[in-house]
C-alpha cells in the first residue's frame, strides 16, 4: 500500500513561512493527482491545493492563492506545500493525499491520505 507522511508543520507568526513535504513510500505508485487538505478543529476538512503529477498542473483554494505554492519532486517521490504570509485562519492540521481519479478539492476524491501535520499561525 502507498503511504504518505507529511513533515514540516510547526508555530509560525502571522506572515512567517513554512514549507511542508510529503513523502511517499511503499510500492512505487503514480497517482494521477496529488493534493493538500487542511482542518482546524471543529471544521470540515478542506482542500487547500491540487497537482497534476503528470503535467504539473495545480489549482488552489481562494484564500491561498498568491500565498501557496504546491510543487512535487518526482525523484524523490515528495510532494510538497510552500506556504508564504500566513495567516491565523491558516492554522490547521495539513493532511497530504493522493487521487487515482479526480484533481477536485474534495477529500472523497482522495484515496490516500498522510497522518497529517500540525501548523499552527499566532497573530
Amino acid at each position: 500500500q502507498v503511504q504518505l507522511v507529511e513533515s514540516g508543520g510547526g508555530s509560525v507568526q502571522a506572515g512567517g513561512s513554512l514549507r511542508l513535504s510529503c513523502a511517499a513510500s511503499g510500492y512505487t505508485y503514480s497517482a494521477r493527482c496529488m493534493g493538500w487538505f487542511r482542518q482546524a478543529p471543529g471544521k470540515e476538512r478542506e482542500g487547500v491545493a491540487t497537482i497534476y503529477t503528470s503535467g504539473a498542473a495545480t489549482s488552489y483554494v481562494d484564500s491561498v492563492k498568491g500565498r501557496f505554492t504546491i510543487s512535487q519532486d518526482n525523484a524523490k517521490n515528495t510532494l510538497y506545500l510552500q506556504m508564504n504570509s500566513l495567516k491565523p485562519e491558516d492554522t490547521a492540521m495539513y493532511y497530504c493525499a493522493a487521487s487515482d481519479l479526480w484533481c477536485r478539492m474534495r477529500p472523497d476524491d482522495f484515496a490516500y491520505w498522510g497522518q497529517g501535520t500540525q501548523v499552527t499561525v499566532s497573530s
